[in-house]
């Protein structure tokens, strides 16, 4: 089975691999910020470190910050992202090689979720890198948390939610399906 395939699942699939967290994984009453812990622990395969976005956005600040890549769709991308991300499309991953990107710089990877990201981490790793971080939660997590994302006319509130499936993770911004 192919990531695309692995990545999309019926909301029962997700409630039932919920389920195998724990009974407060699927609790009605339980906060949709630990529904979406919870989630994540049960999609993250735990390969490659994660950078919070609080943190990341201290290290965004920093002479020596660190090269963003998006590895969402283009129509994903183009409704919006971190500011100075550069885009990785996900459909031709294992081609990309990163020839011009030095080794020895710090990466942090993200898509919406950061399944997705999680395996641009991986390739990276097996290409050589040092230091790659996932962004933890994705840009839904970012942008639940209040940071900003931009599109090719500067700061927007818009947000590509992936699918409709998906979309209830994302609880802040304006939810754009292009």
């Amino acid at each position: 089975m192919g990531l695309k395939s692995a990545v999309i699942v019926s909301a029962s699939s997700i409630m039932l691999l919920l389920s195998a967290c724990g009974p407060e994984a699927t609790d009605k009453t339980a906060r949709p910020d630990m529904l979406y812990k919870q989630l994540l622990r049960t999609l993250y395969r735990r390969t490659v470190p994660t950078v919070a976005p609080a943190a990341l956005v201290q290290e965004l600040a920093q002479p020596t910050a660190p090269l963003l890549l998006d590895v969402r769709t283009p129509a994903e991308f183009r409704v919006s992202h971190l500011q100075g991300a550069q885009f990785v499309n996900y459909d031709s991953l294992a081609r990309e090689q990163f020839a011009d990107v030095p080794r020895t710089r710090p990466v942090v990877v993200y898509c919406s979720v950061g399944v997705r990201s999680e395996r641009l981490g991986e390739h990276l790793q097996t290409l050589g890198f040092r230091e790659v971080r996932n962004l933890y939660g994705g840009l839904f997590e970012w942008v639940n948390e209040g940071y900003p994302v931009y599109n090719t006319n500067g700061l927007t509130t818009n947000v590509h939610p992936y699918s409709a499936m998906w979309s209830p993770w994302l609880k802040r911004g304006r939810k754009v399906y292009e």
